[in-house]
């Protein structure tokens, strides 16, 4: 570089100041080919066998190398051996098998939301317009609100979702209410499930009243046992069989077990009493001490007398806000629980900090 009292004659030109060196970029060498170094042939004669990763010498069938990367497409096509020329090659987004048609038209967007977008955009849904798949989407999201407004598990509403689609598909309740028909699926759903509700919990929940749900419910159980028997009978006749997952389960009455699990939840009672009041009710149904009692007044009466033994009493009418009760019905069948408590308790309860001292008399 020139200095300041250097004098540059006419034409020349200032040498640049040195920067940083730069790391060159790397660039593979085409130079260097892998060839059999028993053959020795050049060029190589060298093939790829993809299904066990190894690159082998087709002249002395050497090994070369192992552990190779298929960079091939990851799909297979069986085109021409699908006897409906359909193309089932793994591109695009998964049918859903709760609605209807092959679902995989293109959809025209509003892009910029310019005038010709939105023409595209409304020719297009003209020419699409499904009815029974838009009404589908907006039974499916009625059920997801619903299902989702009282807590419960994503099972129920998938449970739910398929037997209206059961439905709809048979076309077996046409001029039925879709609330009604909505309102009988979750109930079925919610016992198939395990978490059942009561009439009066889907009631509140819907809105559709306690006898419209009932009626409801034993036309779909009808139905629903109907077509799986026939579903049955066509699988046996051709040599094979249903699956547990596609079989229809007739649903028995409500265990109150099952019931107690949710109002000691609610009431904040701890494991240890909530599995003792389970296992009161599922011994009082053995012994039949209240025979011809809802499930829901059974229930509460054993979640009353396991409470109190176990020494984190709740009264009864803590319990009817719960298990929307009155505390009448439930002081009435704890009557008979206590007339049989010799049978009912287990001595390995009192072992676990249960005193019948505790529990209250009944009047």
């Amino acid at each position: 570089m020139a200095t300041a009292s250097s004098v540059l004659s006419p034409g020349a030109v200032v040498d640049p100041e040195p920067g940083p060196r730069k790391e060159p970029e790397w660039q593979e060498n085409l130079n260097i080919h892998l060839i059999c170094p028993d053959c020795k042939e050049d060029p190589p004669n060298l093939a790829d066998e993809h299904a066990s990763g190894d690159t082998v010498c087709d002249s002395c069938g050497l090994v070369l190398s192992g552990r190779v990367v298929d960079t091939r497409s990851e799909w297979r096509t069986f085109s021409n051996d699908d006897q409906s020329n359909d193309d089932p090659s793994r591109v695009g987004d998964a049918a859903n098998p709760l609605l209807n048609g092959s679902q995989l038209q293109t959809s025209i967007s509003f892009g910029d939301g310019s005038a010709r977008a939105k023409e595209l955009h409304r020719a297009q849904n003209k020419a699409t317009h499904d009815k029974s798949t838009k009404t589908l989407l907006a039974a499916y999201k009625q059920i997801g609100a619903l299902c989702d407004g009282y807590s419960m598990p994503h099972t129920v509403a998938d449970t739910a979702k398929h037997l209206y689609k059961l439905t709809d598909d048979a076309k077996a309740f046409k001029g039925k209410s879709t609330d009604a028909l909505i309102a009988g699926c979750i109930f079925i759903a919610c016992r198939q499930n395990g978490v059942p509700r009561t009439f009066r919990e889907v009631f509140e929940l819907t809105k559709v009243s306690k006898k419209e749900i009932g009626k409801t419910f034993k036309a779909l159980e009808k139905f629903f046992a109907a077509q799986n028997k026939e579903k049955r009978g066509t699988a046996v006749s051709a040599g094979g069989m249903v699956l547990s997952n596609d079989s229809y389960t007739t649903t028995t009455s409500t265990n109150p077990g099952e019931l107690c699990i949710r109002f000691c939840s609610i009431l904040g009672l701890d494991q240890r009493c909530t599995m003792i009041s389970q296992d009161l009710a599922n011994q009082m149904a053995t012994a039949g001490a209240l025979a011809g009692r809802s499930p829901l007044s059974a229930a509460a009466a054993c979640i009353y007398m396991a409470s109190s033994l176990m020494g984190q009493p709740r009264t009864p009418k803590q319990i009817s806000e719960a298990a929307k009760v009155s505390d009448s019905t439930i002081r009435n069948a704890y009557k008979y629980l206590y007339q049989e408590k010799e049978k009912l308790i287990n001595p390995e309860w009192l072992t676990k900090g249960g005193d019948m001292s505790r529990l209250p008399v009944a009047s």
